[in-house]
């Protein structure tokens, strides 16, 4: 005995184990990190990355190699008379190395790194507005999965009752007290139970394999649900990434206007040239040469007919842009977010007279249950009884799942 006892007990632990749960907030996670497009988040970086490291490398110094070879069609030519000066030759041959290094550009390198950097958060934080509106994808089927397994148990209730009641009736039958044909009735009820249970197991094996493809992990028809407690917040700012993201714009903005203001500056390079040919920096000199240049080179547009001026105009006008999308976007929330609420006030309304409806219901059944048993009326009419019911619970069981949704829709329409 004390050895099966422990093999129970083995066998109940493995089977807790095995089984597999879920949360909501679990689910929303796994979207935000499995979805196939949480992929660019990190794909951005890498290419920010790589594109300010571009961008710095224009501080080192930079090497050009340059060669070429020309035939001329007419050389200078000295007019000197008995002089030993010889005639350049027409074919001429020249290679080069050449070095430039930027000294001061007006801090336009890392004016443009940052540019880049605010570009990053931007392009980040829309993907994750992107993977934030799948958040009520996600709750729309994980409360039908929940509803599904509520109407599961609630079937299974009515078939208990239906298949105690038979027992019931066949024994009055047995006994004379009701109509031979009474059972076939609750019967074909039980058959109708089947059928229900069906369909709602196919219905559930979609939503579960949808919701499993969504947030890419095995999920089948073991794995538990947890169903929620959710309160709806008092405050009333909202949290939404779309506000971020509005904010990281006019960031990505003001980058830009640094840029600008910058692009003006004078540029001051200092460079450096080494080579070999024929001839070389000395035009008289009709042999191969080695030579060299050395110097800094200033280069400033003091003029650029407004142009700067007008770019940064258009920016000031994108900035406001943003702004009026900002506030549309508040008023549309706010809108929502009033709606969703009614509709949570109305679903709570319909449960306090669900509440009711089935305590009449359950009243009226019982009389109809002990009329069954004295044979005043028929099955067909303790069934109808039956059914009106468990369809009023069945609608409470929605309403709950309802007023669940509405108020997890609520927190993210809010950004909670």
């Amino acid at each position: 005995m004390k050895n099966i006892f422990i093999i129970l007990i083995a066998m109940v632990t493995f089977s807790s184990v095995a089984q597999q749960s879920i949360t909501l907030e679990e689910c929303y996670r796994l979207v935000t990190e499995n979805y196939p497009l949480a992929k660019q988040i990190q794909l951005l970086e890498d290419q920010n990355k790589l594109d300010s490291e571009v961008l710095a490398n224009t501080k080192m110094p930079q090497l050009y190699v340059d060669a070429q070879a020309t035939y001329q069609s007419d050389v200078i030519e000295v007019p000197i008379p008995n002089s030993n000066i010889e005639g350049l030759n027409k074919d001429q041959y020249r290679a080069t190395l050449s070095v430039n290094q930027l000294i001061y550009n007006g801090g336009i390198t890392d004016a443009s790194i940052k540019v880049k950097s605010a570009q990053l958060q931007t392009k980040q934080k829309q993907v994750e507005v992107n993977l934030y509106q799948l958040k009520q994808q996600i709750n729309q089927l994980y409360f039908s999965i929940l509803l599904s397994q509520e109407s599961e148990l609630l079937l299974q209730s009515k078939k208990a009752q239906l298949q105690s009641k038979l027992s019931e009736v066949q024994s009055g039958i047995k006994h004379g007290v009701l109509l031979p044909a009474s059972d076939k009735v609750l019967e074909a009820e039980l058959l109708k139970i089947k059928q229900q249970s069906q369909e709602l197991l196919s219905n559930k094996i979609v939503l579960i394999e949808t919701l499993s493809d969504l947030v890419n992990k095995p999920l089948d028809l073991s794995t538990q649900f947890e169903s929620p407690l959710l309160k709806v917040p008092l405050e009333s700012q909202l949290n939404r990434p779309e506000l971020e993201l509005f904010q990281f714009k006019k960031e990505e903005i003001a980058s830009s206007e640094s840029l600008i203001a910058k692009q003006n500056a004078p540029k001051l390079l200092g460079f450096a040239t080494g080579g070999y040919g024929n001839p070389g920096l000395n035009m008289l000199d009709n042999s191969f040469q080695t030579f060299y240049t050395v110097g800094i080179k200033l280069n400033w547009n003091v003029f650029d007919w407004n142009s700067n001026k007008k770019q940064r105009q258009s920016l000031a006008i994108h900035k406001d842009i943003i702004d009026t999308e900002t506030e549309t976007f508040k008023l549309n929330t706010n809108i929502k977010l009033n709606q969703q609420q009614k509709e949570i006030d109305k679903i709570e309304g319909f449960i306090l007279s669900d509440l009711e409806i089935i305590n009449l219901r359950k009243e009226v059944l019982q009389s109809a249950d002990s009329q069954l048993k004295n044979g005043v009326i028929t099955s067909s009419a303790y069934i109808t009884e039956l059914t009106n019911l468990y369809e009023d619970e069945n609608t409470l069981l929605k309403h709950k799942i309802q007023l669940q949704l509405a108020k997890a829709n609520y927190n993210i329409i809010k950004g909670q």
